[in-house]
């Protein structure tokens, strides 16, 4: 049993986790003048980026220059920003490069939070959590904290270590030699084909004598996926080298096993994927993992330990970001991505700070009874056009969280209006409005998924194939309760300007106009 001790303080809210998804969660919460407090084990704000990722470039672009002046606009490329207003501290005033550096980013996370006052109570590390009746006891190695709600904001905090026999002699991506001339003249053989991986085979590419990626299932390349967690282009050089047969490989393969050798080398016994059961036997001088990241369960209680994904890496939650099997226990930033895994941005700064404001508004509407906000309109086919529109034209959050967050449009037979709700996870908006018979959501979304060469698509530019666009573009669905009953795409756009009235704006209130009368 848990010992004792008095309880410091009493929140409505309890943050764990002053990275940058805890210090969004905290300006929401503080702009709302909400109780909350954030607890960080570490002596300051952005622990994770003081270490990680190793070789210190980021791979959420920073693009500063842009046609556009209006700072919704230029959050779309801007992929480090925490949302505030006024926009008075964006990140570009911090770095002006593409893939800036990680330290850039901790710079900027401190500033955030000393710029706003949020109440962030540092080297408190979290023990222990347990439930006290519908809330919890949060138990730190400074005291004891209760809380009606409990949002995990940690990040990931341990590393994914695969089960091989043998892993225990490899080394792990947190504690590797970063220095490329550590590894010259080696054989390399790295574990993993994440973006982790292809960032250490990118620094050693000039000096290792052979680099191995290896993994059961092939690469998943970012311009197939439309996913800035799978591979992303400028790891580009390490596929160049496998295809123009330096020795250096990517493989698809199962690792057996893992032997040291009284030579202080790896001896590594795997079994390839595609090649009929075909096994191999390698040695190699460094064997590195880099397998990716994945949760600690172990302060949690059993009476609120969280359901997991089956992976184990990360928990599963509802519609709300609330965890599936614990009432009142919420998880912020990568670790709510369960619900748009390999698919949106919530893995990310640049889609989880939409979250976060959207979770916010659901959280005071829970404990504060703080209405869900919307605005009102008519039900009028060119009013709703308009609407529509405006927001995919200009909304970042539809942009960055494409085929995840949606707009709602709810509406009322009996008055002649439409309820406007904003980014909405959509399968929480469908399940929140299950009852009404008429509402629509809208958003963006990517084409078909049948690409095959990404950079020679056939297109279609009539208005009628819209539904083929490869690239983002808008979509429209009427639901009568759960159930989809129509749905409108309008064609691509190169400069993603969603304003011809041929392509985009007739057939939007045609398609109104059709399916109004039926409200």
């Amino acid at each position: 049993m848990t010992e004792i001790h008095p309880v410091l303080g009493r929140h409505r809210y309890l943050i764990v986790g002053a990275g940058p998804a805890g210090l969004q969660l905290s300006y929401y919460l503080q702009q709302r003048g909400c109780d909350y407090l954030t607890l960080e084990r570490e002596a300051a704000p952005a622990a994770f980026f003081r270490h990680f990722p190793r070789h210190r470039r980021l791979i959420s672009i920073n693009k500063v220059h842009t046609t556009s002046t209006d700072p919704e606009i230029r959050l779309r490329w801007d992929w480090n920003s925490l949302l505030h207003e006024p926009a008075d501290l964006p990140f570009p005033k911090y770095s002006g490069e593409y893939f800036p550096h990680a330290d850039d980013l901790v710079r900027y996370l401190e500033d955030f939070t000393a710029h706003h006052q949020l109440r962030v109570r540092y080297d408190t590390g979290v023990t222990r959590v347990e439930r006290d009746g519908d809330g919890f006891l949060v138990y730190t190695d400074q005291g004891t904290y209760a809380a009606d709600c409990l949002v995990m904001a940690t990040g990931w905090q341990r590393p994914n270590v695969p089960q091989i026999k043998g892993i225990e002699h490899v080394t792990g991506y947190e504690s590797m030699e970063t220095d490329p001339a550590h590894y010259a003249n080696q054989r390399v053989l790295i574990l993993g084909k994440g973006n982790s991986a292809f960032e250490t085979a990118s620094s050693m590419l000039g000096h290792a004598a052979m680099i191995h990626l290896a993994s059961p299932r092939p690469l998943r390349l970012s311009w197939n996926t439309k996913h800035p967690g799978d591979v992303r282009g400028h790891h580009g050089a390490v596929l160049d080298s496998y295809q123009f047969k330096t020795l250096h490989s990517v493989l698809d393969c199962t690792i057996d096993e893992i032997v040291p050798l009284e030579n202080g080398n790896l001896e590594v016994h795997l079994t390839y994927t595609h090649a009929d059961g075909e096994t191999a036997v390698m040695e190699y001088e460094s064997v590195l993992r880099c397998t990716g990241f994945a949760m600690d369960t172990s302060v949690f209680g059993d009476d609120c330990r969280p359901d997991l994904v089956p992976s184990g890496r990360m928990p599963t939650t509802r519609p709300d970001w609330q965890s599936t099997n614990v009432d009142g226990l919420y998880f912020a930033g990568t670790l709510a991505q369960d619900r748009d895994f390999k698919k949106a941005s919530s893995a990310f700064i640049d889609g989880f700070r939409y979250n976060l404001r959207t979770l916010t508004a659901l959280l005071v509407e829970r404990y504060e009874q703080t209405p869900l906000p919307h605005d009102t309109t008519k039900a009028d086919p060119a009013t709703l056009t308009d609407l529509v529109l405006d927001r995919v034209n200009w909304s970042s959050a539809l942009w960055t969280q494409f085929e995840f967050l949606v707009d709602a449009l709810v509406v009322d037979a009996a008055t002649g209006q439409v309820r406007h709700y904003v980014d909405l996870p959509e399968d929480y908006a469908v399940a929140r409005f299950a009852d009404e018979p008429h509402f629509y959501t809208f958003g963006l979304r990517w084409g078909r998924d049948e690409y095959g060469d990404v950079f020679a698509i056939e297109r279609h530019p009539q208005p009628d194939r819209a539904a083929e666009s490869a690239f983002i573009h808008p979509v429209v669905r009427r639901y009568h309760g759960t159930t989809r009953v129509e749905e409108l795409h309008l064609l691509e756009d190169l400069l993603a300007e969603w304003r011809r009235p041929e392509r985009h704006v007739n057939p939007l209130r045609d398609f109104f106009t059709a399916q109004l009368p039926h409200a």
